[in-house]
């Protein structure tokens, strides 16, 4: 029998908070690729850190047989949406701060990825996941899809023989996920990588795969073999369970807004030096209306949302009417975002104070990235109420922080909603969710749009996840306009 890679013998973790609920024992044999695989909260990606060495151990054992002088860190490599953090200094920068381009510059895309690299190495790999466009901005304009293809690249130039990407797919469009998986066969196929993929959705598993790891409310249940997997529709039901009801949210009594045009863009014109984002844009939405987002990476979606939520500056100069009034006539960012619910996965990078999460539905009345004001406790109950129909109740007094991506995720969506406001703007509210997740946020789109009055934006790279309720597309392209088609 082979050596394994990385042999874990009856593993405890030492803090208490993160414990699986037997101890877990686990061995990486040369030529397997692993789908850890579960719900939000089930322990991937505690296991993930396990693997690479962050955790320390009550009990048990974990030893390493990787070939090689690097360090482990350099040997084992996990690629997280989280990984954000370490790209910055993010205690210095503010969530509008992307958007101002007079602020003092956060490092470049190519500065950050010639870093201690084979320069031909690096040049393969961005030529295959085609990120040329991406190499002169800095990377904090990157937009989710974007910074995840960084993130990816970044990993590899440093050719680690274990490679775990913690929901690679999330944030990436059709063609950048093909790409992807192009680029993880040619891996596997080279034959210097062992890969291990953390996903919510079986639909993701790609073909590289040989073996799956399930994971269920904190206990790692037995691996089995790809096709084994696929055939235990039982096991796919206990991972994944359905809701079982219909879920009401708690619908406050709104009155008439007194405007009939949510939103009025005519001829946008969006640059950064000489980068054109958004070329001659027109958009009219009705109060009322439900419409889908859509676009590429890089198409300029996150700008256009920017615009609305009153983060970008250059909406003054340009003809752009929101609640019936042009931007720059003496109303406040705050008059404009208490009429908006915000939820995208980029703002959760922003929250680096460790909250309560039952704070940070709260902070969804004030607009603020961190809970500065006192909540009522009408505020507080609403917040609560939220909690309980997204199904995150038992998150109430835990740390933000300390709890899953997926589950930090759930709880800006509850953030969004929890004022029950007039334009409901969800930026990929399916990102990084499981199955039983997306369902539940389905549900609860659905039931808060019939409420009467109420518009959403709701922008996706899925075209499978659009709720029902939404009846009109608006199609962003890159710049050499070639058309989107979901």
């Amino acid at each position: 029998m082979s050596t394994p890679l990385i042999h874990i013998t009856n593993a405890t973790l030492r803090n208490p908070e993160l414990r699986f609920e037997t101890p877990l024992s686990f061995d990486l044999l040369p030529c397997q690729h692993w789908a850890v695989i579960g719900p939000n909260g089930a322990g991937k990606t505690t296991f993930a850190n396990l693997l690479t060495g962050k955790l320390p151990l009550a009990d048990g054992s974990i030893s390493y047989n990787i070939p090689g002088d690097a360090p482990l860190h350099e040997k084992v490599r996990c690629v997280s949406f989280r990984d954000m953090y370490s790209l910055a200094d993010s205690r210095n920068l503010y969530y509008q701060q992307r958007w101002h381009a007079t602020e003092e510059e956060t490092p470049k895309v190519r500065d950050l990825l010639q870093k201690s690299c084979n320069e031909a190495e690096l040049e393969k790999l961005i030529a295959l996941f085609s990120i040329e466009n991406l190499l002169d901005k800095n990377i904090i304009c990157l937009s989710s899809g974007e910074l995840r293809k960084y993130l990816i690249i970044n990993a590899l130039k440093s050719i680690p023989k274990v490679l775990i990407l913690d929901n690679p797919y999330v944030g990436l469009d059709e063609k950048s996920r093909t790409m992807l998986n192009e680029l993880l066969a040619q891996l596997v196929q080279q034959g210097n990588i062992q890969l291990m993929l953390l996903l919510s959705n079986p639909d993701e598993i790609p073909d590289v795969v040989t073996h799956v790891l399930p994971f269920f409310r904190m206990r790692c249940l037995p691996g089995v073999s790809r096709a084994d997997f696929f055939a235990d529709k039982e096991l796919h039901e206990t991972l994944f369970a359905q809701p079982q009801s219909y879920i009401l949210p708690p619908v406050q009594t709104t009155t008439e807004p007194p405007y009939h045009i949510t939103l009025d863009m005519h001829d946008i014109n969006i640059r950064y030096g000489a980068r054109s984002i958004l070329k001659n844009l027109d958009w009219h939405i009705k109060k009322g209306e439900k419409w889908a987002l859509l676009g590429p990476n890089g198409a300029g979606k996150s700008t256009v949302l920017s615009l609305i939520c009153a983060d970008n500056p250059q909406a003054y100069a340009n003809d752009f009417l929101l609640f019936g009034k042009k931007r720059g006539t003496g109303e406040s960012i705050w008059d404009i975002k208490k009429h908006i619910g915000y939820a995208s996965p980029e703002l959760l990078l922003y929250y680096r104070d460790d909250l309560a999460c039952i704070d940070v539905v709260c902070s969804g009345f004030f607009d603020h990235v961190g809970l500065h004001h006192k909540c009522t406790q009408q505020q507080r109950q609403m917040a609560w109420q939220w909690m309980v129909v997204f199904g995150i109740s038992h998150l109430r007094e835990k740390y933000f922080l300390k709890i899953s991506f997926g589950e930090q995720h759930m709880v800006m969506l509850a953030r969004a909603f929890v004022k029950n406001p007039e334009l409901l703007i969800l930026d990929e509210p399916m990102h990084g969710l499981d199955l039983s997740n997306k369902a539940r946020v389905t549900q609860i789109i659905e039931v808060f749009c019939t409420q009467k009055n109420k518009s959403l934006i709701y922008v996706t790279h899925y075209f499978s996840e659009v709720p029902t309720c939404i009846t009109q597309r608006k199609n962003l392209a890159v710049e050499d306009n070639s058309p989107y088609r979901p």
